[in-house]
């Protein structure tokens, strides 16, 4: 079954099977992994959809059923793929351990989860929720990544390590977005409807920081590591402490790029939960 893919998606596996073949040269062990994975597969969505479906297959979903399931997303929605390739380039330039873009691809668990939630996503859409609930379970049981296929999720993502990453129902994710472990994107309880948050572009999110509730988190904002946003955070602004607070703002327009995750005030903060500066009160 052919898939139309663009331009860019086609070079990048180009690429990404000229870089298998000089890995091979380096490496004769990996023979049969590249071969499998890469070398054999004549295009971008058999090898993406190979792979993944190899990774999840479950004994009652054999990765010849996985595969079917996303050649045919790929095929009734090839934006699927250009995300997937916005998403290897965005690693790649932002963190500094990914030369290459086999590496997202082959190594990274949190790009990997999130290009099987792009199809879980597309499933959903599409009427298909128990199927998409069935790829959400084993995405979770086999990268520790959590993101229900409701959610909407932009491109030219990094999930950095991405472990006990938790994304919401109703949580919307915008493009060139950088989120590093442990982070939770949640509501604040029982509560129904549209109870998540959303995160503007160019947002950094911090290892460890829980953003709860349905709240805003403005473009090219920074979450510190660590923190509980309760409340809105304005465009452009650095928030840190529990409950997160303002503490400056980034160096840079899209603090996700950069990853740059000191932070900017010229005061200490605390670092002991209290949420408060420290100096103004010792």
């Amino acid at each position: 079954m052919v898939v139309r893919v663009s331009d860019e998606v086609a070079l990048a596996w180009e690429q990404i099977q000229q870089e298998a073949l000089a890995v091979l040269k380096r490496e004769s062990m990996l023979k049969a992994f590249l071969e499998e994975t890469i070398l054999e597969r004549a295009s971008f969505a058999e090898g993406l959809g190979n792979f993944l479906a190899k990774i999840l297959e479950t004994k009652v979903m054999p990765s010849s059923v996985l595969y079917q399931v996303f050649i045919d997303a790929y095929r009734q929605d090839p934006h699927i793929l250009d995300c997937a390739v916005k998403d290897y380039k965005a690693v790649i330039s932002r963190d500094p351990a990914s030369s290459s873009l086999s590496v997202p691809f082959l190594y990274l668990k949190g790009t990997q989860a999130l290009q099987a939630y792009r199809v879980a996503h597309f499933l959903w859409q599409n009427d298909r929720k128990d199927l998409a609930y069935f790829l959400q379970s084993v995405i979770s049981k086999f990268f520790a990544v959590d993101i229900h296929p409701a959610a909407k999720i932009g491109s030219g993502l990094l999930i950095d390590h991405a472990t006990g990453l938790v994304i919401g129902e109703t949580a919307v994710v915008g493009d060139d977005v950088s989120i590093l472990q442990e982070v939770t994107l949640g509501g604040t309880g029982k509560e129904s409807g549209d109870r998540h948050p959303k995160v503007g572009n160019g947002v950094m999110i911090g290892a460890g920081a829980k953003i709860l509730g349905n709240i805003k988190i403005g473009e090219g904002a920074k979450i510190g590591a660590g923190s509980v946003v309760l409340t809105e955070v304005a465009p452009h602004t650095t928030v840190a402490g529990i409950p997160a607070r303002p503490v400056g703002r980034p160096k840079e327009n899209m603090p996700s790029l950069g990853m740059d995750q000191s932070l900017e005030t010229k005061e200490p903060i605390c670092t002991t939960g209290c949420g408060v500066i420290c100096a103004k009160i010792i």
